[in-house]
């Protein structure tokens, strides 16, 4: 049964060194020798012949119930940074090509987003306990791509920085009504009203999020000004002056895209402006991991602009300025899986072995689909009237430098790591 994989690894890793050693024991180079070597262990024939068939699948799978492991000071990473390497570039076997076929023909039903699915959706991945995201995050809680100002700079500065950025491209004046969709922990919503002097309403379909957001804006004293709803972003009816939304695009699927700019339409003031923060799949269209998908975000979609620009124009918006951020989201990464590693043995006191294990390969292989699959973030302005911001993108440096200004006096949320 390794022979369909021994098959497979022949024809996808052609740089580098790796190392497997199969369920027989005989230790197999995979390779043109350079790099350092990374050691894989497969062990057993059902694992190899799964990995094979269904990488896609089944190497995460594997990995998760200790079929698959890596040794000799290797890690996932590193595994999955040489297949992953090599894939870009190479031909897959033609059962992972068919597999991939069938997943793009059924993404339509599989993102089948409606209303109460949606929350289900949010909830698998969303409500895991909050003791978990403080073992990885920055302690705002930003759970989505940083923006590294430096090469060297911190995850606190850059995800400080992601929300001076976003708020810059927002050209708020004091006063306004923002519509924060998906307003996770809450940190966005904050800054734009400490910081922009805005009145913030954000929604989330998380019930975890929801509490912990309402009760920062409470300690912080700015209820009054920036309130949380548990709330489908389809069942508001008010008019807003600015719409942003940081990281949730990609949980509306691509059957609803037509549907979320519509309603972004009906939501915003005549004279407004939005701004959409996404992963984008550079490559274009395709489908979501079936891996990412069983375990980590059911109902999911990256999209391609290609798939996003043609329903902005058609929900009667402007598009007025794109940005795109690559290798930010894989540096912000790489740091989520450092600070995972550091904290792993509360993780597996929250949860246990199995789950540590599928953390680790989501985030590793979150990374890895950054640096080598072509993965990176848009950032879309859009308006409903074209004289809405100035001539030319000169206001958002200034008001980004005038932020820079102010924004370090903002209180810090401070996370606090379970003991031990």
């Amino acid at each position: 049964m390794y022979a369909l994989l021994d098959r497979a690894l022949k024809t996808v890793v052609e740089r580098g060194t790796l190392r497997v050693t199969g369920p027989d024991g005989k230790l197999r180079d995979y390779g043109d020798g350079t790099g350092t070597p990374v050691n894989i262990s497969i062990m057993t024939p059902l694992a190899a012949a799964r990995i094979a068939a269904d990488a896609d699948l089944y190497l995460g799978e594997c990995y998760m119930d200790g079929t698959l492991d890596v040794s000799g000071g290797s890690t996932i990473y590193d595994a999955l940074a040489i297949l992953m390497d090599n894939a870009q570039t190479h031909k897959m076997p033609k059962i992972a090509k068919a597999a991939n076929a069938v997943r793009i023909a059924l993404k339509r039903v599989d993102q089948y987003n409606p209303v109460g699915k949606a929350k289900n959706n949010v909830a698998h991945h969303y409500d895991l306990s909050g003791a978990l995201y403080d073992l990885f995050l920055d302690r705002d809680r930003q759970y989505s791509c940083a923006y590294f100002e430096t090469d060297d700079g911190s995850l606190e500065d850059a995800q400080l920085a992601k929300k001076r950025h976003i708020a810059a491209k927002l050209a708020i004046e004091p006063g306004m009504k923002i519509l924060d969709i998906g307003s996770g922990w809450g940190g966005l919503g904050l800054y734009l009203a400490e910081i922009c002097g805005a009145e913030v309403t954000g929604v989330t379909l998380s019930e975890e999020q929801h509490k912990l957001s309402n009760e920062r804006a409470r300690q912080r004293g700015v209820s009054d000004r920036v309130k949380f709803l548990l709330k489908d972003y389809r069942h508001l009816d008010a008019k807003f002056d600015r719409v942003v939304s940081v990281g949730m695009f990609e949980h509306v699927g691509v059957g609803h895209f037509r549907e979320f700019f519509n309603k972004v339409n009906a939501l915003l003031a005549d004279d407004g402006v939005a701004v959409l923060h996404s992963i984008n799949r550079s490559a274009g269209p395709d489908a979501t991991s079936a891996w990412i998908k069983k375990y980590i975000f059911p109902g999911g979609y990256i999209p391609a602009l290609s798939e996003v620009l043609p329903h902005i124009e058609k929900s009667g918006l402007y598009v007025s300025d794109i940005e795109i951020l690559r290798l930010h989201y894989a540096k912000t990464l790489r740091e989520w899986f450092l600070r995972f590693a550091d904290h792993r043995e509360r993780a597996r006191k929250l949860y246990d072995e199995r789950f540590c294990r599928m953390w680790e390969f989501y985030l590793a292989a979150s990374e890895c689909a950054f640096r080598y699959m072509g993965m990176n973030n848009f950032q879309i302005q859009f308006v409903k009237n074209q004289h809405a911001l100035p001539l030319t993108r000169n206001y958002m440096f200034a008001e980004e430098e005038r932020l820079r200004e102010i924004d370090s006096k903002l209180p810090r949320f401070k996370s606090v790591l379970p003991a031990e």
